[in-house]
């Protein structure tokens, strides 16, 4: 019996044994359980260190980009045009007339201005009186003078190098509305720039200058005076456009007279007007003769620039013409003003005759020296200080004739 209980004993210290080192975990664990003592929970946990972005090593500081310098707008370089005015172009003969026009001419549309055409080649814009209809039709006049011109014959302008002209004038009605018509659906077709009467528009040159031109004829006071109302209207509508240059070209004046100053004092009157009003030039037309020119205010006035081209007589009486060339200045802010100009006395045709005031009925009637192709006198020529004198005012002989009386009997 005490060897049984001793027996158990022994068992009983082996088993308990055994549950303490099961309670250790080393029988049953592949790995080696950690010495490391739990933490003491009684001291409170720390916080853990804020997180800071890691701060790049320092580099050095770019260059400063320097600051575009803009470059100033350069101006403009200042500018000279030539502008060129010329009398009366009448490509035609009228019925009855011994100068037959297209006998002459026929299809050299280069003939009538062979003798002056540089003149007009490098100019900025040539202004003219077309005092002739352009119609291929058969069309009849009432009129003592009419003057009818193929339409093939608006060559000659593109050829002489005309870039406007004036239809306001007494020929426009030789053949009524139909002529109207025809020749300004001609002037179209060769994009030849034209006025009417009592039309104002802008016209622009190829350099860019501005032209405000007005064009008008008047016969309202009996003496072809302008329309001061219209014309001043005309000139405050143009203003408002913003023109580089206002130009009025009128019909006016009497035929022959060489001092419109004393002849026709209102018409000269209306013409300063009109340029106290905002015109810069006026250019006129009708006298057949060529009148003064008036330098006023700022502004120039060509009383009459007599014929040029004309077909209506083949010994007219007067034989002098002229181009007036005016040099227009544009500064490098774009105003525009007027410069010199330049005075070229010509002969209407290039055969003149030596006593241009006798009347056609002293001087005979088969005296027929107009070719219709004008000429500059010789620089310094009696003809040549004739017709300057003119144009500059200091002519001092008698007025022409302008007696139509019995004309074409005389001429026929």
């Amino acid at each position: 019996m005490k060897k049984v209980l001793s027996g158990f004993v022994l068992i009983a210290a082996v088993v308990l044994l055994g549950l303490l080192l099961i309670l250790r975990g080393g029988l049953f664990s592949s790995h080696a359980v950690s010495e490391t003592p739990l933490p003491d929970v009684s001291s409170p946990t720390p916080s853990p260190a804020p997180l800071t972005a890691p701060t790049e090593a320092p580099s050095a500081a770019p260059s400063p980009t320097p600051e575009a310098t803009a470059e100033p707008t350069p101006e403009a370089e200042p500018e000279s045009f030539v502008l060129s005015f010329i009398g009366d172009l009448t490509l035609a003969g009228s019925p009855g007339v011994p100068l037959n026009f297209w006998e002459t001419i026929q299809h050299d549309y280069a003939y009538p201005f062979s003798n002056v055409k540089q003149y007009f080649v490098d100019d900025e814009y040539t202004l003219g009186n077309l005092e002739c209809t352009f119609s291929d039709q058969y069309l009849q006049s009432i009129e003592y003078f009419s003057f009818r011109a193929p339409t093939e014959y608006a060559n000659i302008l593109l050829e002489g190098g005309v870039d406007f002209v004036t239809t306001a004038n007494n020929h426009s009605d030789d053949f009524n509305n139909a002529g109207k018509r025809d020749t300004w659906a001609t002037l179209e077709s060769y994009n030849i720039p034209f006025g009417k009467n009592d039309e104002a528009q802008i016209v622009t040159t190829p350099n860019g200058l501005k032209l405000g031109i007005y064009c008008q004829f008047s016969n309202n006071y009996g003496d072809f005076r302008p329309d001061e109302e219209k014309a001043l209207a005309a000139i405050r509508d143009l203003k408002e456009q913003d023109p580089d240059l206002i130009i009025c070209m009128f019909h006016m004046g009497i035929e022959m007279n060489y001092y419109p100053d004393q002849k026709t004092p209102e018409t000269c009157a209306i013409c300063r007007r009109c340029i106290d009003a905002g015109a810069d030039i006026i250019y006129a037309s009708h006298p057949h003769c060529l009148q003064p020119i008036e330098e006023y205010s700022g502004g120039l006035i060509l009383y009459s620039m007599g014929n040029f081209i004309f077909g209506g007589n083949s010994m007219p009486s007067d034989q002098d013409t002229a181009i007036v060339q005016l040099t227009v200045e544009r500064d490098g802010n774009g105003n525009v003003s007027l410069g010199d100009y330049t005075i070229i006395p010509c002969c209407i045709a290039s055969k003149p005759v030596t006593d241009p005031s006798l009347s056609a009925s002293v001087r005979g009637k088969y005296v027929a020296y107009n070719d219709l192709k004008p000429i500059p006198y010789e620089e310094g020529s009696a003809d040549y200080i004739r017709a300057l004198s003119k144009i500059d005012g200091s002519y001092d002989g008698p007025d022409g004739q302008a007696d139509y009386t019995n004309w074409h009997e005389q001429h026929g």
